[in-house]
């Protein structure tokens, strides 16, 4: 009997997609065959190719969003903004490419010429995220289509329609059915494409945990590219904030869009012990007007329910724990439904426990950390394995100076959220974050490889020293 993946809705529980689990071996020989022919058409074609993929989507833009909204329980307003980022990758990738990857070539003595050009890799596995589930992927599936790469694409388990979608797309685009396979199935068959000896790289977007499982995976194969964009504990610092509003705004915004559920999402909130009660006083006002709902709610939720019971239940348990240490809850994470995942968004003073746990919570779960001074704030946004994205709310320039020169992350914001990445620019982050592959904007740096040349139109070589002088030979 084959195994069937079954996707259902998180709001309602109706099933959305039912389909076999694939053969990780078998999808990498289709591409491995199939990678070639793709690459031999000129990048001219290939972007081209991907442009029909945008106009597509775009035709799409309505049943797309619906579906996302559906299979992953985010408000269809923010599921529309999702879809139209797929459609933006496109340009943007194209003009990543030319810009990160061009030909260029240089004079050098004697007539000779120095060229750099780029070469794709081959096969590149993508094992994407539920929480953004087109989006993401094609962040790592468009700009290594560009490069020419072949690519075997598996959707997280808890996403496979939205996965099905992004690929049929691609496919009625253009793009050859042998260049961009699906691989329909859960951990199992992550583990396995992982380890097949004929992909030439993986690019991976997820848990802290797996992208650590990966590293240790690849430490043997040197040859094989890995780009890892994984979690954070991203901090939000608010010092001298003029307009209190506002910071709540920005602060649940950074927190809570996506019920949480974004690796950008605020998780420490760090403030000036002795003047934050007028800032937690907006945020709650705002915390309590929160509408939590389902996707397609008449008026629009702020959030939806989180993926599934089984991450509510671990967000619930970790929220108690937090409680056990000695956190002190303002806003409870309560569960208005038990039979299906949503949560209210929460916050707990956790000032005064001293081993607070460094991990992603990933859900509508915001920490509040009081602090003396600027220094101590700086210290608590670092007092973190994660290094993804970080924000500054302050009226003054030279603290959020300070800031950026002392923060260790990878997106470093000033009265702006933490999340909301912009596309055109490079995104990722150090430490627990990633592996320096920065995605986004610089994704083109992982997607080809750079080869330099020298190249000389006449043979022509001489060894100037180091030789015996030459034998000539005499009548004699």
């Amino acid at each position: 009997m084959t195994d069937m993946i079954v996707s259902t809705e998180p709001a309602t529980g109706a099933e959305v997609w039912s389909g076999p689990v694939g053969d990780a071996a078998a999808e990498v020989a289709i591409a491995r065959a199939s990678w070639a022919e793709w690459a031999a058409h000129s990048v001219t074609f290939r972007m081209e190719t991907l442009r029909r993929f945008a106009n597509v989507v775009r035709a799409r833009e309505e049943e797309f969003a619906e579906l996302i909204a559906r299979e992953t329980g985010k408000p269809f307003w923010e599921a529309k903004t999702e879809v139209n980022s797929v459609i933006g990758k496109v340009e943007i990738s194209i003009n990543a490419y030319s810009d990160r990857t061009p030909t260029s070539r240089l004079e050098a003595a004697m007539g000779n010429k120095i060229a750099v050009r780029h070469k794709p890799h081959g096969v590149l596995a993508v094992l994407g995220p539920y929480n953004f589930p087109a989006h993401l992927p094609n962040g790592h599936i468009v700009p290594a289509l560009i490069a020419g790469n072949a690519i075997v694409f598996k959707p997280s388990e808890k996403t496979p329609a939205t996965g099905e979608y992004l690929v049929r797309c691609f496919h009625e685009a253009g793009v050859p059915e042998g260049a961009l396979r699906l691989l329909i199935g859960g951990a199992a068959e992550g583990k396995s494409l992982a380890s097949q000896a004929g992909i030439d790289g993986l690019l991976f977007t997820g848990s802290v945990g797996a992208g650590m499982a990966l590293h240790r995976q690849f430490a043997e194969t040197p040859n094989k590219i890995l780009a890892l964009e994984l979690g954070g504990n991203s901090p939000i610092v608010v010092w001298d904030a003029p307009d209190l509003q506002a910071a709540a705004t920005i602060i649940v915004q950074s927190a809570y869009l996506s019920a949480g559920q974004r690796c950008t999402a605020a998780r420490r909130l760090i403030v000036e012990d002795g003047k934050h009660e007028g800032l937690v006083e907006e945020i709650t006002k705002l915390i309590d007007r929160i509408i939590v709902d389902h996707p397609m709610a008449d008026p629009q939720p702020f959030m939806g329910p989180v993926i599934d019971q089984a991450a509510a239940d671990i967000l619930q348990d970790r929220f108690l724990g937090l409680m056990m240490k000695g956190g002190k809850p303002i806003r409870r994470l309560d569960r208005p439904h038990e039979e299906r995942p949503y949560l209210t968004p929460a916050l707990i003073d956790m000032t005064d426990v001293t081993d607070r746990p460094d991990e992603e919570l990933f859900g509508p779960v915001l920490q509040l950390i009081r602090v003396k001074d600027f220094d101590a704030a700086i210290d608590e946004a670092n007092n973190t394995r994660f290094g993804l994205a970080a924000s500054v709310l302050t009226k003054d320039p030279a603290l959020y100076d300070r800031f950026w020169a002392n923060v260790r992350s990878g997106v470093i914001n000033w009265n702006k959220p933490t999340n909301g990445a912009p596309s055109n620019a490079p995104f990722g982050g150090v430490g627990f974050s990633g592996n320096h592959r920065p995605s986004a904007y610089y994704a083109a740096d992982y997607c080809a490889y750079p080869v330099t040349s020298v190249e000389a139109e006449v043979t022509r070589a001489v060894i100037g020293e180091g030789l015996r002088d030459a034998y000539v030979p005499t009548d004699d």
